[in-house]
């Protein structure tokens, strides 16, 4: 299974432009790929559903062919969901951190 480094994300209580809400998880997100250091700038609303380790800790990402197989025999964080047309995510614990693995389908 191919895996590329894709972004960190970062909590942050700070808001910032380009920031898209997802109502779901109360969550204001930017977008990585507009961040020379592939930035993902987190800001979690109060009641957010989002465990509180996305919540509290960074991640990082991989680009992966199947979130599903990325994840098999690792210990579950957020199962995973579509977070946009195209993009499927799930989060894995590594060694107490969480690890997002992320497909894109090319059209």
């Amino acid at each position: 299974m191919k895996k590329e480094f894709h972004h960190i994300g970062i909590p942050s209580a700070l808001e910032r432009s380009g920031e898209t809400y997802m109502e779901g998880a109360r969550l204001y997100v930017t977008d990585p790929m507009h961040s020379d250091q592939k930035i993902e700038w987190l800001r979690f609303e109060d009641g957010s559903p989002m465990p509180d380790l996305i919540q509290n800790e960074a991640h990082v990402a991989f680009l992966v062919d199947n979130v599903e197989e990325a994840m098999e025999g690792k210990p579950c964080l957020l199962d995973p969901f579509d977070s946009a047309p195209g993009v499927r995510v799930g989060f894995v614990i590594e060694d107490g951190q969480p690890v997002e693995f992320l497909s894109i389908a090319t059209v």
